[in-house]
């Protein structure tokens, strides 16, 4: 869950690193405006591990890139984000990955999981959209595990467009990773589970 912290003043990295460090917490700055970002739902959190696995063993495979976990992304001062899941060729990691361990360019896929506010949803489907599409990102997908659904954006003159929603039952590929193939459903987690006893459907 997200809130944004809209007081008409434009954030940098430099606000950022002066917030006392709050376990669960993370804060993201696209374009100047502040996202407050608080831990995720436990399924938000396995779909992020699937969706990593999957990445990992097609990479591992072909030894083309590498894929991680919420790794922070500096493209400028004012917009500096924390993606859920990227990919990136040996290539661009040789380019932008700096000494203390954060991407400063561009990953070549980006994935983010949606969360359930508002405010999640117009962070990844706008701002944040906005924001991969200006900085040259090839390819990013957006998942959605409570209707589990995967919308893809793919780097078509000039921009990212919007080229397939696909479902459960459909694969995903990309021009941008060779060889790749699963299916949707293989990247979210049962929805069934036990919680005080009772069966839920979250």
């Amino acid at each position: 869950m997200s809130q944004m912290l809209n007081t008409g003043v434009r954030w940098t990295i430099h606000d950022a690193e002066l917030f006392a460090e709050n376990e669960g917490t993370r804060y993201e700055i696209v374009d100047g405006e502040l996202f407050m970002t608080r831990a995720p739902h436990f399924k938000h959190q396995q779909t992020c591990g699937r969706i990593f696995q999957q990445l990992n063993i097609w990479s591992e495979s072909t030894g083309l890139g590498e894929v991680v976990i919420n790794s922070g992304v500096l493209f400028s001062e004012s917009d500096n984000v924390i993606p859920d899941v990227v990919w990136a060729t040996k290539e661009t990691l040789a380019l932008t990955l700096d000494e203390a361990g954060h991407l400063t360019g561009v990953p070549d896929l980006v994935v983010e999981v949606l969360s359930c506010s508002k405010e999640d949803l117009r962070r990844d489907k706008e701002a944040k959209l906005k924001l991969y599409s200006s900085r040259g990102v090839k390819a990013y997908w957006i998942a959605d595990w409570r209707s589990r659904k995967l919308e893809v954006y793919r780097r078509e003159q000039s921009q990212l467009n919007l080229v397939a929603t696909l479902f459960s039952s459909d694969n995903i590929n990309s021009p941008l990773l060779p060889g790749f193939s699963c299916t949707v459903n293989q990247f979210f987690p049962v929805l069934n589970f036990r919680l005080n006893g009772k069966t839920n459907l979250k």
